[in-house]
C-alpha cells in the first residue's frame, strides 16, 4: 500500500524576492553599527580601568564581553540576510573575501575587512590564554581598525545615509567613539605625550577625511552610479 503525504504547509509565505530581506539586511547593519560603536566604547572604559562606587569595574567587562556577543549575532545576521537576499547578487565567499562582489565591490568589500577583522578579535579572544595577554592585546587593537571600516562600509554601501535620522544615527557613533577615544588618550597624559598627540592627529585626520569622502561621495547626488551598482539595481523601489 502506498501512503500519500502531505506536505507542510507553513501559516506565511517564505520569499528571497521583494524588499523584506532587503530591509532586514539595512536594519541588522545598522543595529550591528551601533552594537560596535557600544563595543569599542565600553573596550576604552575597560582598558582606563574606570570605576566608580555606583559603576564596579566587573559590570563594565560584563558589558563589553555581552555586547561583543550581540555584535557578533547581529553581524551574522547582516551577512546572512545580505546573502539570501536575491535582490543583490552576493554570494557567501564575498563576506569573507574582500573586494570580489558585483554590487558595490569597493564599499561591500570594506564590510569583509571589518567582519573579518571581527572574527579575528573573537577568535584570539577565546585562545586568550593560550597566546598571552600582550600578543592578545596587541591584535585587540583591530578593534579601532574594524569601527572607522565599517562606518565607511555603512556609507558605502547603504541607501539610507543621505535619510535625516541616519545622519544623525551616525554623527551619535561619531561623537561617542570620539569622546571615548579623547578620554583614553588623556588619561595618563603627559606620558608618552609624543605618541598620544601623533594619535590624536590621526584621529582628527581621519575624521576629515571621513566627512570630505561622504559630504562628496555617499551624501551627493549620484552616489549609486559612482559606487559601482549594476543597474538593475538602481531602479528599484525599495532602493533608494
Amino acid at each position: 500500500m502506498t501512503t500519500m503525504t502531505t506536505p507542510l504547509a507553513l501559516p506565511f509565505e517564505v520569499s528571497f524576492d521583494g524588499p523584506g530581506l532587503w530591509y532586514a539586511t539595512r536594519a541588522t547593519g545598522l543595529v550591528a553599527l551601533l552594537l560596535l560603536t557600544l563595543c569599542v566604547t565600553l573596550g576604552v572604559l575597560t582598558t582606563v580601568r574606570f570605576t566608580s562606587p555606583k559603576w564596579p569595574r566587573f559590570v563594565t567587562v560584563g558589558l563589553h564581553s555581552n555586547t561583543s556577543l550581540l555584535t557578533t549575532v547581529f553581524l551574522a545576521l547582516h551577512i546572512l540576510t545580505t546573502v539570501a537576499d536575491s535582490y543583490t547578487d552576493i554570494r557567501l565567499s564575498d563576506a569573507f573575501l574582500p573586494f570580489a562582489a558585483n554590487y558595490r565591490p569597493v564599499w561591500l568589500g570594506l564590510g569583509t575587512v571589518a567582519s573579518d577583522l571581527l572574527i579575528a578579535l573573537i577568535v584570539t579572544s577565546l585562545v586568550r590564554v593560550r597566546m598571552g595577554h600582550r600578543s592578545w592585546r596587541a591584535i585587540h587593537w583591530l578593534a579601532y581598525v574594524s569601527w572607522p571600516v565599517a562606518m565607511v562600509h555603512a556609507f558605502g554601501t547603504g541607501t539610507d545615509p543621505s535619510t535625516v535620522w541616519v545622519s544623525a544615527l551616525a554623527l551619535v557613533c561619531l561623537g561617542t567613539v570620539l569622546a571615548a577615544s579623547a578620554w583614553r588618550l588623556l588619561t595618563g597624559w603627559p606620558d608618552r605625550k609624543g605618541l598620544r598627540l601623533a594619535a590624536a592627529t590621526s584621529v582628527a585626520a581621519v575624521v576629515l577625511a571621513g566627512w570630505g569622502w561622504a559630504s562628496s561621495g555617499p551624501l551627493a547626488p549620484g552616489w549609486s552610479k559612482r559606487a559601482l551598482t549594476p543597474v538593475t539595481h538602481t531602479s528599484t523601489v525599495w532602493s533608494s
